[in-house]
């Protein structure tokens, strides 16, 4: 990169001694807020901890910010305020940012915007959902431009005075793209980004499915791509569709593609019905689960209604609770240290606390890949208060077993759905095809939202043919228990530092260990041998910017996920240049994410 541009990078065990001494010549000396040193150096207890981001331009270090993640448990706050006094502090996906320290003859350019940019994409790109930091009161109109408020607390240190501010990530990021948009889009090209994550969100702010199919790319002009690509970072089946699926779709695809289908699926619905004992007035179809999350959720909740979502969960739930609806949404934490696994008391109470209109289970989780008994569920649901809508997302069970079901319940409780895609077991993700079961009322009800030919004449076709092959399907799903053992016993193989968790489902995780290589690192490097892995660090502060989600794949493919990790790792491992704090990480000079 030229020396023109601004560097915006984590901080290296080389930037320290220029932090600590640019933060004593600020505080100390220019500002009074903490006595001189001799040493002429300013540290503090969280060091050893936080994250520094680093402004640089060529060999001129210019800026840097602080960052202090949840994970740690304490704040820099704490010397000031205990967490009675301030509430917020108590808070799992709260992020610190602290000490945004510029060089004086830099404080008049676009050092400082951008610092604060490269933070909350940071604490983004982790799972982070608010922010706290103490602003100056003379820098105070700067800080509400970006869109923090202040919580009414006022902290005096030495000769300065701080009002706490706060604001939600997700908030902060609309209000910087819509406010400022245009200003970061002209300095985007003035900025060498070394940070592993991308400069600007999504323009819904959503990570949809995984990036594989931008290597075989959505224009679709060079499909031969594919042979090289391996989609570890999305959950489509390893194996081909049924041969009674393939027999339907290729008998004559002519006639397939220009008729149009039954406007109402009545076929898809009564095999439905046949193969799961259902009656047909409890379904409703879609064009994929996200169809008609998107569609009920639409017609079920306002922004004035309270959800409860398990964490970590699909990204999909919060993307339509929190963005399109705008709902009051709460998190039930699933914990590592219990496996990830629901605990049925711990639910039940904070269901019982919370006066939720709707609570979402995804059933095996993903991404953990955990799964609760089906009795678990059923008490659980029958303690719950009868104004508490249960969404129950089945869309990985066949791993399981059909037998773990609550589509039983869901046809005769009015206050259980069941929602299950036929993409991810069948082998159907390209053709899209899910069907929910419901008390007949609720069903009806959406139906009737239901646009006619919502689902495409190759998609019925091929998931009647799937549903009528259940021998062959059961057989894939147990072979996928062998693969994944097989694939995380050869990467847990690669380092005993990295921690590999397997479940139910068709993936499993894998997890960096502390001070090392990020998730995103990781897959950055895996992308460079045509790997593509799934990076979590969005979904939950839980996984600490240190968790990728493998799919499982056939057994040539796995063999590609070891090497490419194996490869990624031998470059990634710590030295004594590497970024300092918790799983910082860097992209190489010139890459893009």
């Amino acid at each position: 990169m030229g020396r023109d541009l601004l560097q915006l990078r984590p901080a290296t065990p080389e930037d320290l001694e220029w932090i600590h001494e640019l933060r004593h010549r600020v505080y100390a000396q220019e500002l009074g807020q903490h006595a001189p040193d001799p040493a002429g150096r300013l540290r503090d207890g969280l060091d050893g901890d936080n994250v520094y981001l680093v402004a640089a331009r060529g060999a001129a270090r210019i800026g840097f910010v602080s960052l202090t993640p949840p994970w740690l448990g304490r704040y820099a706050l704490e010397k000031y305020l205990v967490r009675g006094e301030l509430p917020l502090l108590a808070e799992d996906d709260l992020f610190e940012v602290r000490i945004l320290t510029v060089e004086p003859r830099w404080r008049t350019t676009a050092a400082a915007p951008l610092l604060m940019w490269a933070a909350l994409r940071w604490i983004a790109a982790r799972g982070g959902r608010r922010v706290v930091a103490m602003g100056r009161t003379e820098l105070l109109g700067m800080y509400l431009a970006a869109g923090l408020r202040r919580v009414d607390r006022t902290i005096r240190s030495g000769a300065v005075t701080f009002e706490v501010l706060t604001g939600g990530v997700a908030e902060l990021t609309e209000l910087a793209m819509g406010r400022y948009g245009t200003i970061l889009e002209r300095l985007r090209s003035a900025v060498d980004w070394r940070l592993d994550m991308p400069f600007a969100p999504r323009p819904d702010g959503c990570e949809h499915g995984g990036a594989s199919f931008t290597a075989i790319g959505t224009d679709f002009r060079a499909l031969d791509r594919r042979q090289h690509i391996v989609a570890a970072d999305v959950l489509d089946a390893w194996f081909p569709p049924a041969p009674g699926v393939r027999a339907a779709l290729a008998e004559d695809p002519a006639w397939v593609a220009r008729t149009s289908p039954p406007a109402g699926a009545e076929g898809l619905l009564s095999e439905i019905a046949m193969a799961r004992t259902l009656p047909t007035e409890a379904l409703a179809l879609g064009a994929g689960s996200s169809d008609l999350i998107f569609r009920a959720f639409g017609q079920w909740l306002t922004p004035e209604s309270r959800v409860l979502l398990t964490d970590p969960c699909y990204g999909e739930y919060a993307h339509v609770t929190e963005r399109v609806i705008g709902c009051r949404v709460d998190r039930f934490r699933l914990r590592r240290e219990d496996g990830w696994r629901i605990d049925p008391d711990r639910l039940s109470a904070a269901v019982e606390a919370g006066h939720y209109d709707l609570v979402v289970v995804v059933n095996p989780n993903n991404p953990t890949g955990r799964h609760a008994p089906a009795a678990e569920l059923r008490s659980l649901i029958a303690a719950a208060p009868a104004r508490t809508r249960w969404w129950i997302d089945e869309a990985y069970l066949g791993y399981v077993g059909m037998t773990e079901s609550l589509a039983g319940l869901a046809e005769t409780d009015p206050r259980v759905v069941v929602c299950t895609s036929l993409s991810k077991m069948y082998a159907l993700s390209g053709l899209r095809a899910a069907y929910l079961v419901a008390e007949p009322t609720t069903a009806t009800q959406l139906r009737r939202r239901t646009p006619p030919w919502g689902v495409s004449l190759p998609a019925q076709l091929a998931a009647v043919a799937a549903l009528r092959d259940p021998a062959y399907y059961n057989d894939c799903w147990l072979r996928t228990r062998v693969l994944r053992r097989q694939l995380a016993d050869a990467l847990a193989a690669l380092d005993q530092d990295v921690r590999v968790e397997e479940a139910v489902a068709n993936f499993l995780t894998l997890t960096l260990p502390q001070g090392g290589p990020s998730a995103a690192q990781l897959v950055d490097e895996c992308r460079r041998h045509d790997v593509y892995l799934r990076d979590l660090s969005p979904l939950s502060t839980q996984y600490q910017g240190r968790t990728v989600r493998i799919a499982v794949r056939d057994t040539a493919e796995n063999a590609r996920i070891v090497a490419a990790c194996q490869a990624a790792l031998d470059v990634l491992r710590p030295g004594p240049s590497s970024p300092v704090g918790v799983s910082a990480g860097v992209l190489p000079a010139g890459s893009s994410r």
